[in-house]
């Protein structure tokens, strides 16, 4: 598909804004923790709520996303979702335990829209740049995304918790703004296919489709590596001898380290050997920098090292799988149905491998942690060669 749809010239930052709405709004809340605690009287047990229930969220909502989207138009369904996200956002500003967490669940709903939809944007207006506004996308949410929790904690310390939390959701106000333009150029499916259309609409459902599943394990075993490894990290490095402090810093590192590969990914993916050069950082990244931690007498240049290329091996995959969504699909509708499917069930893996792996570690130990995240590297890194070598997921 080349055919670019009309949009409006205020698209791509739109598209960043919304980029940076799926994730600040759920980064900022760790920093804010000790603050919610002290003037909520918020339970330790219901802080870790804050962020899994986004992620529960994203899991039920995503195949839903992508089928509103088709009804009503991609542009209209996440407006829809960015007005969702902006009251949930601004509820979470009362202080009142019960309308925080119903703020924190509008706010998963709300930032869904763009998780699942923004794909299809890309595929639908930017055809023959695909790269380049992927790159724009990507590199806005994990920019934000990882700055968020130092950058709440910092205000947190200098203003008050309602007025911290007010100030970073006015991004989602702004958003309502820049997003208007675009519901001009809305776009549903057609309800009787063009000539050009019809072959695309007589495929069959992606759930049906044996290489849609393996994109959906690609998309599910990144992300069920990467929360884990976020949530846990600090306390495996801790337990290698680390200070709390040095742990919180790699895994700091680590994050960072992935930004240029939101650059990278996207404009490589369609030179010749650029997806084998991906997937070969993500094996490295993911089997060599997780693997290395059983290293003995490991160094704290070493442990930099290893949270470097697990950055770049984190990056890589995720960023790649957005990829796969948009040139393994051949238009936008149907871009939203893979992208649906395969953050449905990886955030669902998402939320549950942090719970499995802590118990684990805790029951078990933690180098049975470390191999069962190498096991499933590997698998992520076989199921991005199998996807690979298949032209779109219809193959």
């Amino acid at each position: 598909m080349t055919t670019t749809h009309t949009h409006s010239r205020y698209l791509t930052l739109g598209m960043m804004l919304v980029a940076t709405n799926m994730r600040l709004p759920i980064t900022m809340m760790p920093g804010l923790i000790s603050s919610l605690k002290q003037s909520l009287g918020l339970p330790s047990s219901m802080a870790g709520m804050l962020t899994t229930i986004p992620l529960l969220t994203f899991a039920i909502m995503s195949p839903l996303l992508a089928r509103w989207g088709r009804r009503f138009g991609n542009e209209v369904t996440i407006y829809a979702m960015l007005v969702i996200l902006a009251v949930g956002s601004y509820l979470r500003v009362v202080p009142s335990i019960a309308l925080l967490l119903l703020g924190t669940l509008l706010v998963g709903i709300g930032a869904d829209g763009g998780n699942v939809l923004l794909p299809a944007i890309i595929k639908d207006n930017f055809p023959t740049k695909i790269g380049l506004a992927t790159s724009a996308y990507t590199v806005s949410m994990l920019l934000v995304g990882s700055l968020g929790t130092g950058l709440s904690g910092i205000m947190a310390a200098h203003w008050s918790l309602p007025v911290v939390m007010a100030i970073l959701s006015a991004v989602g106000l702004v958003n309502l703004v820049t997003w208007l333009p675009n519901l001009k150029h809305n776009h549903r499916e057609p309800v009787l296919p063009t000539p050009t259309e019809t072959k695309s609409t007589a495929h069959p459902s992606v759930w049906r489709l044996p290489i849609a599943w393996v994109v959906t394990a690609f998309f599910g075993l990144q992300a069920l590596v990467y929360y884990s490894m976020l949530t846990w990290l600090p306390t495996i490095l801790v337990a290698h001898g680390f200070s709390t402090i040095t742990a919180g810093n790699l895994v700091t590192v680590m994050q960072l380290s992935g930004l240029p590969l939101a650059f990278l990914v996207p404009t490589m993916a369609g030179k010749r050997h650029g997806v084998p050069i991906m997937l070969a950082i993500i094996g490295i990244g993911f089997i060599g920098g997780i693997g290395g931690i059983l290293l003995p007498g490991l160094s704290l240049s070493v442990a930099v090292i290893l949270n470097i290329i697990l950055g770049f091996g984190s990056g890589a995959a995720f960023n790649l799988a957005v990829v796969f969504f948009t040139r393994k699909t051949t238009n936008g509708f149907e871009t939203a149905d893979l992208s649906g499917m395969a953050q449905s069930a990886g955030y669902l893996l998402a939320a549950i491998g942090p719970v499995l792996f802590g118990w684990l570690g805790s029951h078990v130990g933690w180098n049975l942690v470390i191999w069962l995240a190498v096991g499933f590297s590997a698998l992520l890194t076989l199921s991005g060669v199998i996807v690979q070598r298949h032209a779109t997921i219809y193959d």
